[in-house]
């Protein structure tokens, strides 16, 4: 019987791409004054082309725009002090994070959270998606000094929450790193489907919207 749902951060429960977007939007609207260089349409393609849908560090994204547009009013620290500061504010849930959290809170389950990323900015993002009263555990890949796809950053978190692989079901957007990386540890995995990524073939189920997750783990048990 299952006890706990574990759930990745970026991609799974923040809509990412979405919430760049509107982020990096704004923040031109903010700076536009130190930014004229540039315009908004290409400040924006720039940054989402550099920022590999998280996989380069921020600083290396605005270092990068700094240096290509010759940028002499503002500097990549201001940049990145205002992403820092700034994207809590921008950040955007999938449909249906938090009706399906309170189901799966009514329901008895233990909630958790394990994400790569670095600390202060992953618990900025959580608590931007006013969710930090759902989980009894979070992971962050910076703070553990560990990150999935490694086996200690899942057995951690289970740890945490007093249950064994085979009682949990962890949900994520990446095939390997979320999908594979709980399956080696004995979890159930459950992907949320990602069209950058190719369907894995051993995930146990399949999602488009969170919404179909508390009937789907009812099947597990």
């Amino acid at each position: 019987m299952i006890q706990a749902i574990l759930f990745d951060l970026d991609g799974t429960l923040l809509d990412r791409d979405a919430s760049i977007k509107h982020f990096i939007t704004k923040q031109y609207d903010r700076l536009s004054s130190k930014l004229n260089k540039i315009t908004k349409n290409q400040y924006i393609s720039k940054f989402i082309e550099l920022d590999c849908r998280g996989y380069v560090w921020k600083d290396k994204v605005y270092q990068s725009i700094v240096s290509e547009f010759e940028l002499q009013t503002i500097s990549w620290q201001e940049l990145l002090d205002d992403y820092e500061t700034e994207f809590i504010h921008s950040c955007i849930p999938f449909i249906n994070l938090l009706e399906t959290l309170d189901i799966l809170t009514r329901e008895g389950y233990l909630l958790g959270i394990i994400t790569n990323g670095l600390g202060s900015f992953q618990r900025r993002t959580i608590q931007g998606l006013g969710i930090d009263k759902y989980f009894q555990t979070i992971l962050i890949s910076e703070i553990e000094k560990v990150r999935k796809p490694e086996r200690e950053i899942f057995l951690r978190a289970l740890r945490n929450l007093g249950v064994t692989p085979d009682k949990s079901v962890f949900i994520g957007d990446h095939p390997d790193t979320d999908v594979m990386g709980a399956k080696r540890i004995g979890m159930k995995s459950i992907w949320k489907r990602d069209l950058e990524w190719q369907e894995p073939e051993n995930a146990d189920g399949i999602i488009d919207d969170l919404g179909e997750l508390p009937m789907m783990i009812q099947r597990f048990s």
